[in-house]
């Protein structure tokens, strides 16, 4: 099921992996007490702490227990994958993510003596018993070891027990294509979803969740989180970048979000265009676009944030939670 959400094209896959050399992993954690996960996007295929990528990172809402996005804001690189996961659970992935990458190094012949991995987070406790911290480094490799170009989306990895607008959330994902000149560029965004309020879902105009509401009987406050990830192709400065990223909230504005006191709204992006080598080379040389096509960049940004989340909840099937709470599924009411 899809909507037309804009105007642009969209890329072949209509995911974030549509950027080339992007992959995404799950590991789905999915028992009587535990419906949680990680989700892990890798942004290349080579060594990305050797070569780091332009990255920038903006939030919205700081309700949140994200780590790692001190350094992304004060250097404007990213040098590790991006995991995602429940909130309790972001010192386990942190620690998993460090031996990921310690691995890697010694992998490559070199040592690393501090690394910032990126790990972000949504609180899934309304169907999952978060107290146990069900993801450790198991999960974590798994899902590493799973990423691909073709992955699921809904109900899956670190969205398995995530709530969107009252409704059942998850991972979702979509692409948006920018032509400057000659040239054309990809931009993907993937979102964990576990934000709004049911009364206000609009999806292309339509309230339709006040009518969704009048069936369930339930409303809850704006609160719980939406992580989003932007990667790209284009060629940007991490200013550019950040400039980028902020229109992610564009597309939940436009699906009904007011992005509420207790929910995190939290926005990560990264260029594969221009890369930052570890080792001090002097000068560094690389392309940006001009700042008046950056429009385009935009409203790629904000299509793309707004049909992911949509994705999210049409792929996500009904889940009932640890205590018997359930969360249906967006298809329901379609």
């Amino acid at each position: 099921m899809e909507f037309q959400v804009g105007r642009m094209e969209k890329g072949p896959r209509n995911a974030i992996t549509d950027v080339p050399g992007v992959r995404v992993g799950h590991c789905t954690v999915d028992r009587d007490l535990h419906k949680t996960g990680v989700t892990v996007i890798l942004p290349c295929e080579d060594d990305i702490y050797q070569q780091k990528m332009v990255a920038a990172c903006h939030v919205l809402n700081g309700f949140g227990k994200t780590a790692g996005l001190m350094q992304v804001g004060e250097l404007g690189t990213l040098e590790t994958p991006i995991a995602l996961t429940n909130t309790l659970n972001v010192g386990l992935v942190h620690d998993a993510m460090v031996e990921y990458m310690c691995q890697q190094a010694e992998k490559g012949g070199y040592t690393i003596t501090t690394v910032n991995p990126l790990v972000c987070e949504c609180n899934d406790s309304s169907l999952n018993d978060i107290r146990h911290r069900a993801v450790g480094e198991k999960e974590v490799f798994s899902a590493i070891e799973s990423a691909s170009a073709d992955f699921r989306q809904g109900d899956v990895g670190a969205g398995k027990g995530m709530t969107c607008h009252d409704l059942k959330g998850g991972i979702g994902s979509s692409s948006r294509i920018i032509e400057i000149g000659e040239e054309r560029f990809t931009l993907g965004v993937l979102t964990l979803c576990n934000h709004g309020s049911l009364s206000d879902l609009t999806i292309g105009g339509d309230p339709i969740g006040k009518r969704i509401e009048q069936q369930l009987n339930a409303d809850t406050p704006d609160k719980g989180s939406c992580i989003m990830v932007v990667a790209t192709d284009l060629p940007v400065t991490s200013r550019q970048l950040g400039r980028i990223i902020r229109r992610c909230s564009v597309g939940l504005a436009r699906l009904g979000s007011y992005i509420g006191h207790g929910s995190g709204e939290v926005m990560v992006g990264f260029s594969t265009a221009n890369r930052m080598p570890e080792m001090d080379c002097g000068m560094c040389t690389f392309r940006c676009i001009h700042e008046e096509q950056i429009d385009k960049a935009f409203r790629a940004a904000a299509e793309a944030t707004e049909e992911a989340v949509l994705n999210a909840m049409i792929h996500a099937d009904t889940v009932t939670g640890y205590s018997g709470k359930v969360r249906r599924s967006l298809k329901e009411f379609l």
